[in-house]
């Protein structure tokens, strides 16, 4: 199947683009020593993992069924944090997971003895209390009053027996700069500790494959780490993954006007890319432009019930028409792990497109996959 063959809406992840992302991380890991980790939150295609698993060191999930995607799928090192595990939970997470990261000192003193006797590596996740994001604040973890991480105020030296690595997470979409800038607030706090732990994880945010990313810088932090303290670096971006890897595919049911023209699509912002209303942003669109800098101006929306399911508004060289495919790119991350059926909206195709060009689908979502839900 080709490409413009393709029903919609579909999600159609590109292995070449992918394979790219994959060699630069893969650059790292080898230029450093570290371990790069697939953050499943970001990017769960598990059709793909037998790819990425070629090139990275394993996965890291947010609970038990992201653990055990990637104990199935992947089958490599496997890492999970939460802030706080479930008692009916935790026995299956031990059975699946190497490194379980803790977000208390409360959690490792109720499951401390369990996961030892199990053999497993403990982690506590630290707070350095160092912002470094602007304009997307739903998505900093060292924000006054987050629910993330133990801050220096609350950590007790004495309370780390049987803990072998500290994980922190403060960034969201960054260069290497700030993670610069975070590891001078984590070393100044938590500095002390660090020769008494086996590994350290970075947490994830890391824009490595973007085009501007300062590799350099990031590999220059991750090796002065290992040689200072004497341990095993860990990172565990997602974006970085699938970044610019996939798009959505979508096609015009109607155009209108009032006060300006609107362009009705069969995709939702709402149900499939629900990151535009919650970070907001405006996802890129091949082909078109801001508003009014190109001759024809339309906000593109959605078919649910949703007044606000609006995607943003946009210029192009033509007027739109019923049936006109419009592709929006950069969709492979935080979008099909994120998407659901409101309004019974059918979710978008799985498609991938081989390293020949070729499309197949992988998913075709229907009724059923919104019934089972409600039952």
């Amino acid at each position: 199947m080709k490409f413009n063959e393709i029903p919609t809406p579909s999600f159609v992840v590109d292995e070449n683009l992918l394979e790219e992302n994959l060699q630069i991380l893969k650059g790292v890991m080898d230029r450093t020593g570290c371990k790069i980790l697939l953050a499943q939150k970001a990017f769960s295609m598990y059709e793909l993992y037998p790819m990425i698993g070629e090139y990275l060191s394993g996965t890291a999930g947010s609970g038990l069924y992201e653990a055990k995607l990637g104990y199935e799928e992947m089958g490599k090192e496997n890492h999970v944090f939460s802030p706080a595990y479930r008692e009916d939970e935790i026995d299956e997470i031990l059975e699946l997971c190497d490194h379980i990261v803790f977000n208390s000192f409360s959690q490792i003193a109720k499951y401390r003895d369990k996961v030892l006797n199990a053999g497993k590596s403990i982690g506590l996740r630290i707070n350095p209390e160092c912002s470094t994001q602007v304009g997307h604040e739903i998505y900093d973890p060292c924000a006054p009053g987050s629910r993330f991480g133990v801050t220096i105020s609350q950590f007790r030296p004495e309370w780390l027996e049987g803990v072998s690595g500290l994980h922190f997470h403060t960034l969201c979409e960054q260069n290497a700069d700030d993670l610069a800038t975070t590891l001078e607030a984590v070393e100044e706090k938590f500095g002390p500790w660090l020769s008494q732990m086996k590994w350290i994880n970075f947490g994830g945010g890391h824009h490595i494959t973007r085009e501007d990313y300062n590799i350099p810088l990031l590999e220059e932090c991750i090796t002065r780490i290992q040689k200072k303290y004497d341990v095993e670096v860990y990172l565990e971006p997602g974006e970085a993954i699938a970044l610019n890897a996939g798009v959505l595919v979508t096609t015009v049911l109607d155009t209108l006007q009032n006060d300006m023209d609107i362009a009705i699509l069969d995709t939702s912002a709402c149900c499939h890319m629900p990151d535009v209303l919650e970070m907001p942003y405006r996802p890129p669109l091949f082909d078109s432009g801001e508003k009014g800098e190109k001759a024809y101006t339309y906000r593109l929306g959605g078919p649910t019930c949703l007044t606000g399911d609006i995607i943003g508004d946009y210029s192009f060289d033509q007027p739109l028409k019923n049936g006109d495919r419009l592709v929006f790119g950069d969709m492979a991350i935080y979008t099909m792990v994120k998407t659901n059926t409101f309004n019974g909206m059918a979710l978008p195709n799985l498609v991938i497109k081989d390293k020949n060009g070729d499309c197949r689908i992988v998913h075709q979502f229907n009724y059923e996959d919104f019934k089972g839900r409600l039952s």
